[in-house]
């Protein structure tokens, strides 16, 4: 029997999702928890990867096993996940169902602080002196939902089978002294999230003009794209089946 398991996690402590070599990863928390709780050997398979130091609001992952679950396995597995990793739910599925493949979109969200805030220096890039031009960002971010090649932003060494995705959103807004990047599609590159905002970014800035951050997404180069921003502002907000 195949199960989902849907979660959340603050990714500071840990490097990134997928188990790594000498370094803790969320996925190998989660494979110790319920292989604790069910005394057997139990991998579970991630919607995705997030890298060291990005955080989750929602992701899913599942783990086949052949029993059937008790109502309390959520407060067991919470007992003993540390506490920046959350479990919310843990339901059955077709044994087919698979919870990356079977995923038809992804979203992120970017957040940067306009000046210093000690609460969010975990969960954003703060900006000390600039302010960036929001419309610009905007005008600029339209220019995604064009294109389905985004070798421009993703990391160079990669193995990667296709650089195309399908982005269906991508917009700013500003709430007070917090900008949010929003951005949505059917997959994600390697590291694109982090480069796309640090080009955007650029853009508002005035560092480039819109026209420079087509180009810059036509040349399928990512040394003309910006920086790739901290991933401490970067969230995984929700994935859709």
């Amino acid at each position: 029997m195949r199960y989902f398991i849907e979660l959340s996690y603050n990714g500071k402590n840990y490097h990134g999702w997928q188990i790594q070599p000498d370094a803790m990863s969320v996925q190998e928390k989660l494979n110790n928890a319920i292989s604790t709780i069910f005394q057997e050997k139990i991998e579970v398979v991630g919607a995705g990867r997030t890298d060291a130091g990005v955080h989750a609001s929602q992701m899913f992952a599942h783990f086949d096993i052949e029993k059937e679950l008790k109502s309390d396995v959520i407060f067991k597995l919470n007992s003993i996940l540390p506490n920046d990793i959350a479990v919310y739910n843990v339901f059955l599925v077709d044994d087919e169902k698979h919870v990356r493949f079977d995923a038809t979109s992804r979203s992120y969200e970017y957040k940067i602080w306009l000046g210093r805030n000690p609460f969010l220096l975990d969960f954003s890039w703060q900006i000390h002196s600039q302010r960036p031009d929001l419309n610009l960002m905007n005008e600029a971010s339209k220019l995604l939902l064009e294109y389905t090649d985004f070798q421009t932003f993703s990391k160079v060494k990669t193995e990667v089978y296709t650089f195309n995705c399908d982005v269906t959103e991508a917009f700013w807004e500003q709430n007070e002294n917090e900008l949010t990047f929003h951005i949505s599609a059917n997959r994600f590159l390697r590291n694109m999230v982090r480069a796309i905002v640090g080009t955007l970014l650029d853009v508002g800035l005035g560092k480039i003009s819109v026209e420079d951050f087509r180009a810059i997404i036509e040349s399928k180069n990512r040394g003309n794209a910006g920086l790739s921003v901290p991933a401490k502002g970067l969230f995984l907000t929700n994935i859709k089946y």
